[in-house]
């Protein structure tokens, strides 16, 4: 266990974290705090539960996350992902439901982690992830229209097609006053970051209206329309447990340690990529388990890795745990402090907030790229988002895996004769002569979501090492858009590192695609060759050049 469990935190201690880092952490904490703030009252609301329970999740959550977690920076607490999940669980089995929901995934998370399962999770191919998330960005979306209108709309159909059919019923009752705080607040967290990073525009935007509208006695509806006092302290439940009704909890409980493990394992990758790091994903999956066990006894909701907070993170100078931490406690302190004046926040505010965060969600340049690739991306990506806006997630998960499956076994049969040969029965004299800051590496196979991240992990690892790499891809019979995606964030750390990047041997196929996705203007058309034998020769020139 010893070996699958190591927080980063620990490590880190025990290496020693200087001074001069901790300040750092300190006031990346703070300002992460006071950005979490909003968005996770606004998370709270929208999933249909009373504010306190989303600043309750970021305070206990966001601790659990940072003190036993397996990334250097990850910021944790209640996400936009799973506002659908959650008012879902909460329609058919009340808040009771979601507790011990949440408690289960928890329980999953853990096991996920324990049976090394962290690495598998990469399986998932990027068109299905685009797919689901776009979809919940539209859930979102349609789910904040009553309030940015300020419709006089008492009870909201759970289901797309019946809620929109509502909200076209109710026109008539539409208040200006709420449609004009709700684009404000969302031109606010647009243009604030152009005049200030230090200050988040949605807090400038809670902040400002709520006194706006408490000032002039604007008939605008606020928390406390819908959900009265908000208490402002943290206390433990024990939940309802009724052992034979389980089993109804373990599917709700597999999709939100699904959605949980993919949410946090995409932001711990991305922040890597941002401090050139390394998360231990089985760590990171029993830490997020921890947190969704505990939260729930002292009245929070679904926890995961947050990547927006986790970003804002790294660019505010954290780089160890400590600042997820301090994080947490600036939070806990505001509740405690100012929790009780959460009833006075603007709905429409809130529904500016999270149309913006639901559009920063969207993904629409990765959605409209891989509506450019190949049929098979194109009918994972459109099976998934059309299932999770009119069905359901969990079906658009499930099927979308399937379909993955099947379509990619239909992709290997048309590929197999498509292979091109390359005689490099001459090369042993050129290629054992190479300096050893020129390395060559081979990708064997098709790099698809299943094979992409071995392959550019162990690129980087390469790369970091050399000043020019060869990649040869004539056993490459085909490039998925979670191999582009991939490929691509490989070659952007490369060249970070300053390491030329060779191709050969591409077939007619793969180039396209790489041309599609911009990735031949990355390397550029001068550093890609048909054969093996011309990036040998070109890549000994280039070494030559570097040495004079």
């Amino acid at each position: 266990m010893s070996a699958i469990f190591k927080p980063k935190l620990f490590s880190l201690l025990h290496k020693g974290i200087s001074k001069k880092q901790i300040s750092k952490d300190i006031l990346s904490g703070i300002v992460v705090g006071i950005i979490a703030l909003p968005l996770a009252i606004a998370f709270a609301v929208a999933s249909g539960v009373s504010p306190e329970k989303g600043m309750i999740t970021a305070v206990i959550a966001g601790f659990l996350i940072s003190f036993f977690g397996g990334s250097r920076v990850q910021i944790g607490g209640p996400t936009g992902a799973f506002i659908v999940i959650v008012f879902g669980i909460i329609q058919k089995y009340g808040i009771n439901g979601l507790v011990i929901s949440t408690i289960i995934s928890g329980v999953f998370l853990i096991i996920f982690g324990v049976l090394k399962l962290g690495s598998l999770l990469k399986y998932f191919p990027y068109p299905l992830i685009v797919g689901f998330t776009s979809g919940i960005a539209v859930v979102i979306f349609s789910t904040q229209i009553r309030d940015f209108l300020g419709l006089e709309i008492t009870s909201i159909p759970s289901e797309f097609i019946p809620k929109w059919k509502t909200y076209f019923m109710h026109l008539d009752s539409i208040n200006w006053f709420a449609v004009a705080i709700a684009i404000a607040t969302m031109l606010t967290i647009i243009y604030t970051p152009k005049i200030t990073n230090k200050i988040p525009g949605s807090f400038v935007a809670i902040l400002l209206f709520t006194f706006i509208i408490q000032y002039f006695k604007l008939p605008i509806s606020t928390i406390e329309t819908y959900f009265g006092e908000i208490p402002n302290k943290i206390q433990f439940s024990l939940p309802n447990f009724e052992w034979n009704t389980l089993s109804n909890y373990l599917a709700p409980a597999l999709i939100i340690a699904l959605l949980g493990s993919i949410e946090s394992l995409l932001s711990a990758v991305v922040s890597d990529g941002m401090i050139g790091g390394n998360h231990r994903s089985n760590t990171e999956l029993i830490a997020q388990g921890i947190a969704n066990i505990a939260t729930p006894f002292f009245g929070g909701i679904p926890a995961t890795g947050a990547i927006a907070r986790t970003a804002t993170n790294v660019k505010n100078g954290g780089r160890t745990p400590v600042a997820g931490i301090v994080h947490a406690f600036t939070l806990l302190l505001i509740m405690l402090l100012l929790g009780k004046w959460a009833k006075l926040i603007p709905m429409p505010v809130l529904a500016g907030v999270l149309i913006v965060v639901a559009y920063n969600m969207s993904e629409w340049r990765s959605f409209r790229s891989i509506l450019k690739g190949s049929k098979f991306d194109i009918t994972i990506l459109l099976t998934v988002f059309l299932l999770t806006i009119f069905v359901d997630l969990t079906v658009a998960i499930e099927i979308g895996v399937v379909l993955s499956a099947l379509l990619f076994m239909k992709r290997m049969s048309d590929s197999v004769v498509k292979i091109p040969p390359e005689v490099d029965s001459d090369l042993i004299s050129d290629f054992s002569d190479l300096p050893k800051e020129i390395s060559v590496y081979e990708i064997n196979g098709p790099l698809f979501f299943a094979s992409a991240k071995h392959y550019v992990e162990t690129l980087k690892y390469i790369g970091f090492k050399s000043k020019i790499i060869i990649i040869r891809m004539r056993h490459v019979p085909f490039i998925d858009s979670t191999g582009i995606q991939n490929f691509k964030d490989a070659i952007k750390v490369m060249k970070q590192s300053n390491t030329k990047i060779i191709l050969s041997g591409i077939n007619e196929r793969v180039l396209k695609d790489l041309d599609t996705y911009h990735i031949v203007k990355m390397i550029g058309k001068e550093n890609i060759f048909s054969t093996f034998k011309g990036a040998v020769k070109f890549s000994k020139r280039e070494y030559q050049e570097t040495i004079k």
